[in-house]
């Protein structure tokens, strides 16, 4: 997610699970390959596995970004045809690709074509924009893509509307299609399909899975409550034990991670910031969230300030 999944938030997530695949912010394949803006690959070697979500329309400059992910370690190279923002339908990147599936197709077939041996290229859609009919799209741009050589689509079950709604409109308003995904699941079975769109707890994760989807995407939802979520997913989706067993342990293994930050010059609030919803829903969470979100910022601030936060949460909490 844009501003939100960076590398500071992906070495949080992980540390509460060790099986869930991470992916990156949309970064574009403009900013990669003309701007060299390689920074944006950057991540700890703790957060794999963890995929590059591309954007671009352009099928030379996507091999090339593809390259640069493959070069960076990434598990794997993803391209965004969901995301309905302004600022990527001006590049002609995210949902407004669905409107061109013979691109989509162009775009992954060189991509794939630049990765022999490197890791996988799949997609993230809609169920279909604007006036499209999405029981024809959606199956359509599915299989127009599948012949290039993509086994795996991430399915937003909403259409996304480019004009009148903004992207958090898009993320609300126009209806949520289970149903249509769950369709494609029996269209397509050799495909490997997940569903991404107002999915917010580990037991709707599990019904999905239970139908036979294949994976669950879940962001907003991991992201304000990453303890209901990922401290909990290593052990109901994958049967593997949780790392940890509450989520003050995770803060307390994000301080070496914190002072190295640090330490190199950069500020706490880049990383508390991501730390917000660890105690979501529990006693002293808005104590927590105050202490951090007053303090981080300023000159200075480290860990004294994470414990002075963690000391705020009841013991039981905590522990």
């Amino acid at each position: 997610m844009m501003d939100w999944t960076d590398r500071h938030c992906r070495y949080l997530h992980r540390l509460m699970s060790r099986r869930s695949l991470l992916y990156t912010e949309m970064v574009t394949a403009p900013a990669l390959v003309r701007g060299g803006a390689l920074h944006l690959l950057d991540h700890h070697a703790a957060e794999h596995p963890v995929a590059l979500q591309l954007g671009g329309s352009d099928p030379a400059e996507l091999a090339e970004a593809a390259r640069l992910g493959a070069r960076a370690g990434y598990d794997e190279i993803n391209l965004n045809c969901g995301c309905p923002s302004d600022r990527v339908q001006s590049g002609t990147f995210g949902a407004v690709l669905m409107k061109d599936a013979p691109l989509v197709a162009a775009c992954v077939a060189a991509m794939r074509e630049a990765l022999p041996d490197g890791p996988e290229v799949t997609v993230k859609c809609r169920i279909g924009v604007d006036d499209q009919d999405p029981q024809e799209v959606l199956p359509a741009f599915i299989e127009t893509v599948a012949a290039a050589g993509v086994t795996r689509f991430s399915i937003h079950a909403r259409k996304a509307w480019l004009q009148g709604l903004s992207p958090k409109e898009n993320r609300e308003i126009p209806p949520l299609d289970y149903g249509l995904v769950r369709a494609m699941r029996a269209r397509f079975p050799a495909l490997h399909l997940s569903v991404n769109g107002g999915i917010a707890t580990l037991d709707a994760a599990q019904v999905f899975l239970a139908e036979g989807l294949d994976g669950v995407m879940i962001g907003r939802a991991a992201y304000h409550q990453p303890w209901d979520i990922l401290g909990r997913a290593d052990s109901r989706l994958y049967g593997q034990p949780d790392p940890f067993d509450s989520p003050g342990d995770v803060v307390r293994a994000m301080m070496p991670y914190i002072d190295e930050h640090l330490a190199s010059g950069g500020r706490l609030h880049q990383i508390t910031r991501h730390m917000m919803g660890l105690f979501a829903g529990r006693p002293g969470a808005r104590r927590w969230r105050q202490i951090l979100s007053e303090g981080a910022s300023r000159p200075g601030a480290g860990n004294a300030l994470v414990e002075e936060a963690l000391d705020s949460i009841p013991r039981e909490e905590a522990a």
